[in-house]
């Protein structure tokens, strides 16, 4: 009988202890992101917008029912055109759409007046009637007047990939400095393509208009459209100044940092190339970590240690893309110097893509591009190779035949992580600096600090404190600077 029982008294303290345990958990920062955004769910159906659809200057931005346009320019291969046309599925997924249909136009490049020619307009024209779609998104950025005569065609919402990424970063976006900048982005790329109903937005101020002029002084005032403008002027320029003072508190920041630390290592890569669950797996932080693009945009900041002692700060970067908007690549400037000012970058590649050398091309042309703007050296790389788990043996291979000096790692399994902790060590020990200083005794946190992290050669007591020759990480030095002995000293 006592037997018999056993069994289960055990089960039942194990659900107990089980029950104890999922009541303990304390959620991560990442898993609250993550369930804030599960939170809000768009629901079709339930538009109660004009049905004239003719008028689509001010129809909400529904991406409900999409269906994605692209053009095979000349120069491009197959795969590229199918590659990118995949990406942009992920992003208007990501941005909450249901995709419907794909067409890709064969051009040498796109046509000046709908982007794809009048006979392939009308072709999609049947295909938003026949699929029930209410937005076109096309593959590229479209000029005021071309978005203008291909919505006149297909009579539907049309956006290009410039909108659709700003839709996801205002969705995405948490701090009040990431909020700024996607709202300036948006507003300089609204500006130029800002048009209305018809003669409505013409229509100007009358009747005693600038009547405090006087006889012949009295205006026509401002369109409608007029008035629009300078206010998204007004506006922007209020954000640029809110954006250089939040810059002036991101940069004190970075300075103490500098003090206080060895090293900064600045994780940057494709988006969704595994950057957050790389620093998740090599500080044990809680990052937001979600399989979709653009999952992070505010840097995320995190402190580990070395083996050797050292102490290194990493920071998580918003995510880089083919053709990323030059709104956003402005806007979002103060983030992006993490990157020029950084001792060591490592690069996360998406191993699982593809086409792995585009996402790599794609961002080693935007960080020299901060890099040139910022007009500071580029700092080291190391590239690495992420989700080796799931990639394609032939395509890691290739990878290891193109990158002899690459890292593979799987941030899911953690193969390869030790490898990458012995390569960043090796980086940043190249950048040592060999320095021989005096330090007071009434600052033996500096002498700690020099033997923890540094290799010290020779230490002799003086009258007026440790004289000490050693050779230790660059940031370091630089704090140890005030304290070097003069070589005539020295000798």
């Amino acid at each position: 009988m006592t037997e018999d029982n056993n069994p289960q008294s055990g089960t039942q303290e194990n659900t107990d202890e089980a029950r104890v345990e999922r009541e303990q958990h304390i959620p991560t920062t990442g898993e609250l992101q993550l369930d804030e955004r599960s939170s809000l769910q768009r629901v079709g159906g339930l538009s109660t917008e004009l049905t004239d659809v003719t008028e689509v200057e001010y129809r909400q931005l529904r991406l409900e029912r999409v269906v994605l346009v692209g053009v095979w320019t000349q120069g491009s291969t197959t795969a590229q055109a199918d590659s990118s046309m995949a990406e942009l599925a992920a992003l208007a997924e990501t941005a909450g759409s249901e995709v419907l249909e794909g067409l890709i136009q064969r051009r040498d490049k796109p046509d000046p007046a709908t982007y794809i020619g009048s006979g392939k307009a009308h072709e999609l024209r049947e295909i938003v009637l026949a699929t029930g779609a209410d937005t076109v998104i096309c593959d590229g950025e479209l000029t005021p007047a071309q978005l203008t005569a291909l919505e006149k065609v297909v009579k539907v919402k049309v956006i290009d990939r410039t909108a659709l990424i700003l839709d996801i970063f205002a969705q995405h976006a948490t701090s009040r400095e990431g909020k700024a900048q996607v709202a300036l982005a948006q507003m300089e790329y609204m500006l130029p393509r800002l048009r209305g109903w018809g003669e409505s937005m013409s229509r100007q101020a009358g009747g005693r208009a600038g009547s405090n002029g006087g006889v012949g002084l009295r205006g026509p005032g401002e369109t409608k459209i007029e008035t629009d403008r300078r206010r998204i002027r007004e506006r922007t320029a209020k954000l640029r100044r809110e954006i250089r003072e939040m810059k002036t508190s991101r940069n004190t920041k970075r300075s103490k940092r500098k003090q206080a630390i060895a090293q900064s290592v600045t994780i940057v890569g494709y988006t969704n190339a595994g950057k957050s669950s790389l620093i998740n797996r090599m500080t044990g932080s809680g990052v937001l970590v979600h399989n979709a693009l653009f999952a992070t945009l505010d840097p995320t900041t995190r402190r580990m240690t070395l083996e050797d002692g050292r102490e290194l700060v990493i920071t998580d970067t918003v995510g880089f893309v083919r053709h990323l908007p030059t709104q956003l690549v402005e806007a979002f400037r103060s983030t992006l110097e993490e990157v020029a000012d950084a001792d060591l970058l490592l690069h996360i590649v998406d191993g699982s893509d593809p086409i792995p050398t585009d996402q790599i091309s794609a961002v080693r042309t935007v960080i020299e591009q901060v890099v040139s703007e910022e007009k500071a050296a580029a700092p080291p790389e190391i590239l690495v190779i992420n989700k080796i788990d799931v990639a394609d043996p032939l395509v890691l291979a290739q990878l290891r035949g193109l990158f002899p000096n690459a890292v593979f790692i799987s941030t899911v399994t953690g193969e390869g992580i030790e490898e990458l902790f012995v390569a960043i060590r090796e980086a940043i020990a190249r950048h040592d600096v060999h320095v021989s200083v005096r330090v007071p005794y009434s600052r033996g946190d500096l002498v700690s600090r020099i033997h923890a992290e540094g290799d010290v050669l020779t230490e002799r007591h003086g009258a007026h404190g440790t004289a000490i020759t050693a050779t230790v990480p660059s940031g370091l030095a630089r704090q140890l600077a005030t304290l070097a002995i003069p070589e005539a000293a020295e000798q």
